[in-house]
């Protein structure tokens, strides 16, 4: 990567806030760090020329973390939680840091629509390099403040948590499956926080959310996600043209947390595949249509192509989607995947 640019492009974005214009999620630090992975560091400082205008200022903070439990979850606190993690990160290695927090704040990953978790995912990646360099250390603490202030359950994800991997069941994980037997919330208006309380009252969310038992090995849980984030941008093509944003997020959650795995102990891999399908389940369950469409045509191109024509479009979920298929790509061959950045160029 052009680390250089990277980081220039932190510690301007390290005076804004989290989020703005009341809870929008400030996706800076998330799309800057895919369009250098790739290779085009060039469009930086021109992107953020654009896209600053519209953040806010670092929130100040009220009085120092005391209780963790008591103020997670409370947005009127994200100046402290970043003051926190600001702290930790300064004491402490930051994969110590991460392997603490990560359990804690896994539960909560709906945090932010799931942005929490993302811009983790992001900030690991870039500190994966062994380049525990200031700014980036201060990504990955104002990364995991936000997701503290917005931790949010999806309703049911407890149980997933606590599960036992010997319950009986196939022996076979059905992604595909589990995907496909989702129900949907009747009402599908308003953001994110109205759609998710509807999902208690929605008969069939918890039987349908423990379709996919436990994963039995850290290998497993790996594969898992793999395949998660595949037929989660499978799916973008049949269902994006509904909410073709936050239906990214179906895509880019599970991404998140399959990159933060190799920082993580691996006894946390099970319940880290949990917590994501939980997230795309969700996602999918508030946003999706119950039918989909047949998937759109678009013209066949490289992968670095598809980043380029992303790149171009410039909007951060169209980067972000092109980022983490791209990854799914690598993995699986299936060319199909490389059409949905495209499609949500289209739509959005």
């Amino acid at each position: 990567m052009s680390d250089g640019v990277l980081d220039e492009a932190y510690e301007r974005l390290h005076r804004t806030g989290p989020e703005f214009q009341g809870w929008l999620s400030n996706h800076g630090p998330m799309a800057v760090e895919a369009l250098v992975r790739h290779g085009h560091p060039h469009r930086v400082h021109r992107w953020l020329d654009d896209y600053l205008g519209r953040l806010d200022e670092l929130p100040r903070g009220l009085h120092p973390i005391d209780d963790w439990r008591s103020a997670l979850g409370d947005p009127k606190r994200a100046g402290d939680w970043l003051a926190y993690f600001d702290r930790q990160l300064r004491e402490h290695p930051w994969r110590a840091v991460l392997g603490t927090w990560w359990p804690r704040l896994l539960p909560g990953i709906a945090a932010g629509a799931t942005h929490g978790v993302i811009r983790v995912g992001h900030a690991v990646r870039a500190l994966d390099s062994d380049d525990e360099n200031r700014q980036r250390l201060t990504e990955l603490g104002q990364a995991l403040g936000y997701w503290a202030s917005r931790w949010q359950p999806v309703p049911g994800i407890d149980r997933l948590l606590t599960g036992d991997p010997d319950q009986p069941g196939t022996d076979d994980l059905d992604v595909a499956a589990a995907l496909a037997g989702l129900p949907r919330i009747d009402d599908q208006t308003g953001g994110v926080r109205d759609r998710l309380v509807q999902l208690p009252g929605v008969p069939r969310w918890e039987p349908a959310l423990a379709t996919l038992r436990p994963v039995r090995s850290p290998a497993e849980a790996e594969r898992g996600l793999t395949t998660l984030v595949h037929q989660a941008g499978l799916d973008y093509l049949r269902f994006g043209h509904a909410e073709p944003v936050m239906l990214v997020h179906a895509v880019t959650a599970p991404t998140a947390v399959l990159r933060t795995l190799p920082a993580l102990d691996r006894g946390l891999w099970a319940p880290s595949f949990a917590a994501a399908w939980a997230a795309t389940a969700a996602m999918t369950s508030v946003y999706a249509p119950v039918n989909g469409i047949a998937p759109p045509t678009v013209t066949p191109a490289t992968p670095a192509e598809v980043f380029a024509r992303a790149a171009r479009h410039g909007d951060a979920h169209v980067v972000k989607l092109a980022d983490a298929v791209l990854d799914a790509h690598a993995v699986s061959g299936d060319e199909r995947l490389l059409t949905a950045p495209g499609y949500a160029g289209q739509l959005i």
